[in-house]
């Protein structure tokens, strides 16, 4: 059955039958009737098919109203007889959501979501998940588990891949584009998938970097950076949230009820429904928080998880209904919200996927479009000493391309790619070659098996290659596996012999670039000096060779920008650029080195300063760095006004002039302080960008609107506030631009007077 009722999402987004209008909510409460407590729990279910066929393991769950969601099903005729069973064979004809890790692709593999943060661009993330969500719909899949939002301030951490950086506003704005990519305007759309925010929350600060591990965050750090970027999502009418595995003050978060309830339903009106992650419910007992499966079930459904993902521990739920743990208002309330996404994904009136339907060929080509321009503009130029980049394909004759990842399609994939083709995926050196054909030539040597290699052998026949090269481009960084999840390192720098393989390349007394692909930021100290140009590529997908080889000669200009922060040691960890000043803020004239302290030296406090002695108090590269194969000039930074009242604007500007000799994309970002307020505030914080193509000499004005609302901070008193005072702002291409005014926010009684 179907309807003509079209009504308008909170956010403006069309929605098929109104999507909270009262059609659903009638519909809903005619099955909720209908429905035993057994059913209802089954909503509350997310089956997986073990060995043998789909239909055959899990028919019967279906058929009985077992379970209502299943997980890792991509043929689309399986899927459409798993909904066959449920629709035509189950008493109630619910259909399945379809629940996939579409994480940053599907078939055609886009970068990894750390390197798409790196282009600051939302369109080209919103593209990307689009073009995602058209390849996985066309297998019947209508439900993916991402964006992943978790703020992620430690390289150590394997998930940082599946990141979007380490800093809230820049998370919370290219997030919103993910949602809106994956679900599109309308989510019945045949061509739409459910979207999963995840982990609620807090799972970036695992202490170490070590997955899984405790997080300890004060409710003022946690409303204030981890927690904003689930509420633009939520804004963004994101259709599930997942909870995190980790626990956060002592209460692990599948069992949160202050997340879950206060601020989650209580504080923010959400809707959607909460899917617990991979067997997190029976890990609360693994916790300690409970002593059995159905103590963690209990706590889990109390808390206000409303599916349970994989495992079967809400197996209980009846019993604890019936014995009166458990109201049946808490089941009728989850399965509300599970069958209200399932209603405005349009799977009441076609839970099928057209078998005729040819989406995911008409799809292809556009993906591999948009795949090619998310590498290019995600990968950042560190380093370019001399201006060694472009390489000038009419000087060189000849090029040595050596190390482990020069060749290597899969590796380029990253991390959660389990339906990524890697026949699909094009290499550095078949990039390279399909751009300059026969006009330059070739060395490749690899040099090493693998990126973890310990074995030398190779190095001289690399070395004698550079030598008889003009220029040596190596391919470095980490496997593919070595990132993601479960996949933490305590050492990031470079691993296997990589770095040695460097210091033998420089000795042929040529040029050489490091391109590096990697899941996280590396210490590259042991290697920096050694190379004249870094071009950070990080897992960039299917098209990444086409993307470098472009970049690499100069058919583009590099123009992404860090989204975390590179350290130059790993001791340095934590060392998020918008961290606090403390009361001994380190600086330039307050340093002293463990080489320059003479022996026996009578004790002090050595600067007085919060820094390393063995290293800078500096990062290796600060966040939003990226160089560019022209020069911007920033001038003339001002504001509209010096004052504003509270509920007011500004428009900050400032003049950005290309003055160099090819045409690029500059990032332009905008940093605020509040020097002065009630609680310690970070030393900056981003608060707006803009990516700008200009020409040649072209000088373009660059404006930024700043409300008032965006100088609120959680106060001490538990609650948003924004107090009047004076504000710092700088504008530039980094965090560490240093092309700065300010301003003052009135307060009530001064803007009256």
């Amino acid at each position: 059955m179907s309807s003509n009722l079209i009504e308008k999402k909170p956010d403006g987004r069309e929605g098929r039958d109104g999507d909270r209008g009262h059609h659903h909510d009638q519909r809903i409460a005619s099955l909720l009737e209908q429905m035993s407590l057994e059913e209802k729990i089954g909503q509350m279910m997310l089956g997986q098919p073990d060995e043998g066929p789909a239909p055959e393991v899990l028919g019967d769950l279906l058929r009985n109203g077992g379970i209502g969601s299943v997980i890792n099903v991509i043929d689309r005729d399986t899927v459409n007889e798993l909904q066959r069973i449920a629709v035509e064979e189950s008493r109630l004809g619910i259909p399945l959501l379809v629940g996939r890790d579409v994480i940053h692709g599907f078939q055609t593999v886009m970068p990894i979501p750390l390197g798409q943060a790196a282009s600051f661009n939302p369109d080209i993330v919103r593209d990307a998940a689009r073009a995602a969500a058209e390849e996985a719909s066309a297998t019947g899949v209508n439900w993916t588990y991402a964006p992943m939002v978790d703020i992620s301030r430690d390289p150590r951490w394997g998930r940082i891949a599946e990141s979007l950086g380490e800093d809230p506003f820049l998370t919370a704005e290219l997030a919103v584009a993910m949602v809106e990519g994956f679900q599109g305007k309308n989510l019945a759309a045949p061509d739409a998938i459910a979207a999963c925010a995840k982990h609620f929350a807090g799972y970036g600060a695992s202490e170490s970097g070590r997955d899984y591990a405790t997080t300890n965050i004060p409710e003022n750090e946690l409303r204030n950076v981890y927690l904003p970027p689930f509420k633009s999502c939520i804004d963004a009418g994101v259709a599930s949230l997942m909870t995190s595995f980790s626990d956060i003050d002592g209460l692990p978060a599948t069992a949160n009820g202050f997340l879950l309830k206060q601020v989650l339903r209580e504080e923010w009106d959400y809707e959607g429904f909460v899917v617990s992650d991979w067997a997190s419910i029976p890990e609360l007992t693994t916790h300690g928080l409970t002593a059995d499966d159905r103590g963690a079930a209990l706590a889990a459904a109390a808390a206000g998880v409303d599916m349970e993902m994989a495992t079967d521990t809400y197996r209980h739920l009846a019993d604890l209904v019936n014995s009166g743990k458990l109201s049946v208002e808490a089941i009728d309330a989850a399965v509300t919200r599970i069958l209200r996404i399932k209603f405005q994904l349009g799977l009441f009136d076609q839970p099928y996927t057209d078998a005729r339907d040819e989406r995911a060929k008409d799809v292809r080509g556009r993906a591999f479009e948009i795949a090619r321009k998310a590498a290019t503009q995600s990968m950042v130029l560190l380093k370019n000493d001399d201006e060694v980049l472009p390489l000038d394909s009419e000087r060189i004759a000849s090029v040595a391309v050596i190390g482990p990842l020069a060749d290597a399609p899969y590796e380029q994939l990253g991390t959660w790619i389990f339906d990524g083709d890697p026949d699909l995926s094009v290499s550095a050196v078949q990039g390279i070659r399909a751009l300059v054909g026969d006009s330059i030539q070739i060395r490749h040597v690899p040099a090493m098996e693998t990126s973890r290699s310990r074995d030398t052998s190779a190095f001289d026949s690399a070395l004698a290659a550079a030598r008889e090269s003009d220029i040596s481009i190596l391919f470095l960084g980490e496997e593919s596996i070595l990132s993601g999840e479960a996949h933490s390192r305590a050492d990031i720098d470079l691993p296997g012999a990589q770095a040695e393989l460097v210091r033998r390349i420089r000795q042929a007394g040529k040029p050489v670039v490091a391109v590096i692909l990697a899941g996280r930021p590396l210490t590259l100290s042991n290697i920096v000096d050694d190379v004249d140009a870094i071009l950070y590529a990080w897992h960039p997908g299917s098209m990444g060779g086409p993307a470098i080889a472009d970049l690499l000669f100069g058919i583009e200009s590099p123009s992404g920008k860090l989204p975390v922060t590179f350290p130059r040691v790993v001791g340095q960890i934590p060392i998020y650029y918008n961290q606090k000043r403390g009361g001994k803020p380190p600086g330039p004239d307050s340093i002293v080195h463990i080489d320059d302290i003479p022996v026996r030296a009578p004790q002090t406090s050595l600067g007085m300063t919060a820094f390393h002695l063995d290293t800078h108090y500096t990062p290796l590269f600060a966040f939003g760095h990226g160089l560019s194969y022209t020069r911007f000039e920033y001038d003339n930074l001002r504001t509209s006004a010096a004052t504003i009242p509270i509920g007011g604007s500004l428009t900050v500007s400032v003049d950005l002039k290309n003055t160099g000799r090819i045409a690029a994309d500059e990032v332009v970002q905008l940093y605020l302080c509040d020097p002065v307020a009630s609680l310690t505030r970070p030393v900056r914080e981003l608060k707006g960008f803009k990516r700008v193509h200009l020409e040649p000499g072209q000088m373009q004005t660059v404006a930024f609107d700043l409300h008032s609302d965006m100088l609120k901070f959680w106060g001490r008193n538990n609650e948003w506030i924004v107090e009047p005072g004076l504000f710092q702002v700088w504008v530039g291409g980094s965090s560490e631009t240093s092309l700065g005014t300010e301003f003052q926010l009135l307060s009530d009684r001064e803007s009256d007077d």
